[in-house]
């Protein structure tokens, strides 16, 4: 299977490090490229490259101030990682739910098992 390049697709758009820190930082708000590079410890081509390829996949949107380029995040595009990893919380959620269980009939049998211990001669 013939994967997509990280300008079409936001799994791999995600997949770099430096692209996760960079919508860290930007979850705080719209950023100029120069608050976002003294945020991280990459040098400024190497975050343009990365909103470059963020822009295209939808997850920042740049506006132009003067000579300015602010970024900001747009959550919305995360919706197909969402929708994807909400498959696998179902599935954890219910296996918690079934380990809750197990235990609370462990500390019921417990109690139990004390409780003829103690009314034992």
């Amino acid at each position: 299977m013939v994967r997509s390049p990280a300008t079409v697709d936001v799994f791999n758009a995600i997949a770099d490090a430096h692209r996760r820190e960079i919508l860290d930082v930007l979850v705080g708000g719209e950023m100029p490229v120069g608050a976002i590079v003294d945020e991280l410890a990459i040098s400024q081509p190497q975050v343009s490259k990365h909103l470059r390829v963020l822009s295209q996949v939808g997850l920042v949107h740049c506006r132009a101030l003067g000579r300015h380029r602010l970024y900001r995040l747009n959550p919305t595009c995360l919706r197909p990682l969402q929708e994807w990893v909400a498959k696998y919380e179902h599935m954890l959620n219910a296996r918690l739910d079934r380990l809750d269980d197990y235990l609370t009939e462990l500390q019921r049998q417990e109690g139990t098992g004390s409780n003829e211990q103690q009314g034992a001669p």
